[in-house]
């Protein structure tokens, strides 16, 4: 099977004029979690990895409170090329890089993926939801005609616009990890005693 990362693509022109580089996953190729944003921003795109701004640091610090390292856990994104003044990935373009996407699950195959923010929460739902309201929630969705359990999560940087919304990210980055069976709330069977009360 073809590795995770995507060495050449061209397929929207606006994302390639707007890049400076493709910016791939990081960590493990067998995380047992994997966050899962929307697309890389300026300082993704310059510095090639995922999450590397303020609110990498967001989530970097709620990782560290949930006994994770950012190398325990894989880091990605729905979209690899930075969209033209950071706004949200159009349909297509989602649609453009789903099988990157697609591959990259596959080949982690993460016991949860946790889907921080709206743009990426919805496109794995395939449907429109209220994140703030569905912080937390565990559901099962289907990518590449593979299931996987996610976690809907607000993204790291609606704390830096809301603080409200801090306690909430930091509670379900930690309930993510007591599901998983990684980190200070893991347990020794990987997780499958905390599966089983959701």
């Amino acid at each position: 099977m073809e590795g995770p990362d995507v060495i050449a693509c061209e397929q929207c022109p606006e994302l390639v004029e707007s890049r400076s580089r493709i910016v791939d996953g990081v960590g493990p190729d067998d995380a047992d979690l994997l966050l899962l944003g929307e697309a890389p921003g300026a300082n993704e795109d310059e510095q090639g990895e995922p999450f590397v701004g303020r609110s990498g640091s967001i989530l970097d610090e709620a990782l560290r409170d949930a006994g994770l390292a950012r190398d325990d856990v894989r880091i990605t994104n729905c979209v690899r090329c930075r969209p033209p003044e950071n706004r949200d990935p159009h349909t297509e373009e989602l649609a453009n890089c789903r099988g990157h996407l697609e591959r990259e699950l596959a080949v982690v195959d993460p016991k949860l993926v946790v889907t921080l923010g709206k743009v990426p929460s919805e496109h794995l739902l395939d449907r429109s939801i209220a994140v703030t309201k569905a912080a937390g929630d565990v559901v099962d969705v289907r990518l590449g005609g593979r299931g996987y359990r996610a976690v809907v999560s607000v993204h790291p940087a609606a704390t830096l616009y809301d603080g409200s919304q801090r306690e909430t990210f930091f509670e379900t980055i930690a309930r993510a990890a007591e599901i998983a069976g990684v980190g200070s709330g893991g347990d020794e069977d990987g997780g499958q005693s905390s599966l089983g009360q959701f």
